[in-house]
């Protein structure tokens, strides 16, 4: 069960821009449309990934296994960082779901897809993680703690180095 709920550590930056992409275009889809109900599977996806990495998340499995491998090498990045953002992401689409579904409260759920299409945005085209900065400022106040510091400091030391033929 444990292997169940392990999240990547590190993490390929282009899977994580791929996911960040299709769900920056479906948040301004769902904008666009007003077809607000899309923050329903955006929540299952941010919630699957904060739980499992790409395990119980179909985007997930499609980024890390399809496309990102047809984008060149990987790029490796820490993944407490990525878990973080991807926590915060679900508990926003789960609040603007449970706004839209649960309160009829359109404005709220806009709001929050608004957040989604800057923040995912930033980070599909321009690599640019918000929950990653958050993150790592909740390390240097030390609100995370420092394993977890040291580990996302030394990623490169758990990465296999390709053997030079």
């Amino acid at each position: 069960m444990s292997e169940l709920f392990r999240f990547p550590n590190p993490v390929n930056e282009k899977a994580a821009r791929t996911v960040a992409g299709v769900v920056a275009l479906t948040s301004l889809l769902a904008l666009v449309t007003g077809w607000l109900w899309l923050l329903v599977p955006l929540a299952y996806g941010f919630v699957a990934r904060a739980l499992t990495g790409p395990t119980l998340s179909p985007l997930g499995r499609l980024a890390m296994n399809h496309v990102a491998p047809r984008l060149g090498e990987p790029n490796y990045t820490a993944g407490p960082p990525k878990r973080f953002a991807q926590v915060i992401g679900a508990v926003c689409t789960t609040l603007g779901a449970i706004f839209v579904v649960g309160f009829g409260w359109d404005t709220g759920a806009e709001v929050i897809l608004g957040m989604m299409v800057v923040f995912a945005t930033l980070e599909s085209a321009f690599a640019l993680c918000v929950g990653c900065k958050l993150f790592a400022l909740g390390m240097r106040l030390g609100v995370v703690p420092a394993e977890v510091c040291e580990e996302c400091n030394n990623i490169w030391a758990r990465i296999p180095r390709p053997e030079s033929a």
